[in-house]
């Protein structure tokens, strides 16, 4: 006898929507069932996690999903995925591969439950675990669906900025007699190639690349796929990280009128919003590229700033780091992060003209784990620093201390007039280069020596507090001057 009991759980604890309870028995061989269930209204995602018992007696159960155009005779299969997968979603814009994505009409539908073996004797017992997604959900959501790559904490390198075939990234074709829209394949086996924890795909104002982070996360189970989209606007480019609802761009048109049309949208999709490579052109060299907005922005609204984008750390000209203390200097707290902007995944080496290989620079995050949700609220939190060249062995980390008190980069620290705060960094891979302290946008020369001259070194230092608000960062330089790391502040007296 077969059988279907359906059961609602409260879903704020990340528990399942709906749980089908059902069995098969012998005489369910080489039979196909439907299981109902209600899609309400307002869903945009359907992930469904399938168990069933009998698999040591050879029973098999095949999986597959019809939508409501699928009743009475109607073809409206979604998706099959034979017994492959245990696991599945699908969106309105992505799905598990072996499904189609679309739209999530409400109303009923059925698991299609394919028998190819199953004893006369035996009894199976099934559970299907179901839960609803909703516009706004963070892309992180229902957590079953992303597992953290690793869950200790740690230092989780990165690169927030690429575009593949979504949008405008190109490379060489097979013969190499051409360029192509470049498969989103060889962005991610570059990134793994490199040794990165994470990488956000950030296409033109799309999110088509989400499909193909469905089919290529799980195999890449030490690459955290991050999907984003950089919002590319005449009037400045930013990036959107960790959701992919749909948003509208269009500023200057009726519906969008101004940038803080846009940030508002971003906010109701609890994404993370980073301004990019802020001092560019914006004319026909690069149109848009630059942060030329026509109205006042509300930058509260704003959680990070691409301060090295490329190469461009370098350029005293195209730096995005006076614009981003610029900003520090008006009691912002926004997070430094870098950017490849990587446009060729198979470019090995900087390009004339400025194109750089994923991972040049590379955002490193102190992270509780390496998971979506993880590293982006380690990003809002500043935990943040940019390795300008991109060298994995390379690590930093700069810790104010007053009082009892601890503050990492991102971190503030109350220091009362005439209090001592005491500063540590550590640094790893950088022998022969030096620690620079900057507070406030200015050069602070402290007492004693900022040079480190072994693989792993500590550096120390006092800054005596007037009591007021402050922010201190550090960088570290090459002998030759060159800038190697950029630190994230520590917020005094906020």
């Amino acid at each position: 006898m077969w059988l279907a009991v359906l059961s609602v759980a409260c879903a704020t604890d990340g528990a399942p929507d709906v749980v089908l309870h059902g069995s098969l028995q012998g005489s369910d061989n080489h039979s196909y069932r439907e299981v109902p269930f209600d899609v309400p209204a307002g869903v945009n995602r359907i992930t469904v996690q399938f168990e069933y018992s009998g698999r040591e007696e050879r029973t098999t159960i095949d999986l597959g999903l019809e939508d409501p155009s699928g009743f009475h005779g109607q073809q409206g299969l979604r998706g099959w995925t034979g017994g492959s997968k245990q696991l599945f979603t699908v969106g309105a814009i992505d799905a598990t591969p072996s499904f189609a994505p679309g739209p999530i009409q409400p109303g009923r539908w059925n698991l299609l439950l394919g028998v190819p073996n199953i004893r006369a004797s035996s009894n199976s017992a099934f559970t299907a675990k179901i839960w609803f997604g909703h516009p706004g959900d963070p892309a992180w959501l229902p957590a079953v669906l992303n597992p953290p790559q690793r869950k200790e904490p740690g230092w989780y390198r990165g690169d927030l900025h690429m575009h593949g075939a979504h949008s405008d990234g190109s490379c060489p074709t097979q013969s190499g007699e051409g360029k192509a829209p470049c498969p989103l394949v060889f962005t991610v086996e570059d990134a793994s190639r490199r040794g990165l924890d994470f990488i956000a795909l950030s296409d033109h104002n799309t999110v088509s690349q989400a499909n193909d982070i469905r089919e290529l996360q799980p195999y890449y189970d030490h690459l955290l796929l991050i999907p984003a989209r950089e919002i590319t606007t005449f009037q400045g480019h930013a990036n959107l990280f960790g959701t992919i609802e749909p948003l509208d761009f269009r500023i200057g048109s009726k519906a969008v009128p101004d940038w803080n049309a846009v940030l508002k949208q971003a906010a109701d999709l609890h994404a993370l919003f980073s301004i990019n490579h802020p001092i560019r052109p914006n004319d026909e060299t690069c149109m848009g590229c630059g942060w030329t907005p026509a109205q006042p922005v509300d930058m509260h609204l704003v959680q990070a700033i691409e301060a090295v984008n490329g190469m461009d750390a370098l350029s005293p000209i195209y730096s995005g780091i006076p614009f981003w203390e610029a900003q520090l200097n008006k009691g912002l707290h926004l997070t430094g992060i870098g950017g490849s902007d990587n446009h060729d995944a198979k470019l090995a080496l900087p390009a004339p003209g400025g194109s750089t290989p994923i991972g040049l620079p590379t955002t490193v995050v102190h992270a509780e784990e390496l998971s979506m949700r993880a590293i982006l609220e380690a990003i809002r939190a500043g935990h943040v620093f940019i390795d300008v060249q991109g060298r994995p062995g390379r690590a930093f980390d700069f810790v104010a201390s007053q009082g009892g008190r601890e503050a990492e980069m991102g971190d503030t620290l109350a220091a009362p007039r005439g209090a001592a705060v005491q500063v540590t960094m550590h640094a790893k891979g950088l022998d022969g280069a030096h620690a620079q302290i900057i507070v406030d946008g200015k050069e602070y020369v402290p007492t004693g020596d900022l040079s480190i001259h072994s693989a792993e070194q500590a550096l120390s230092f006092e800054w005596p507090s007037d009591g007021g608000r402050h922010w201190m960062r550090a960088n570290v330089r090459a002998a030759d001057g060159a800038l190697l790391i950029v630190g994230n502040p520590v917020y005094l007296n906020e």
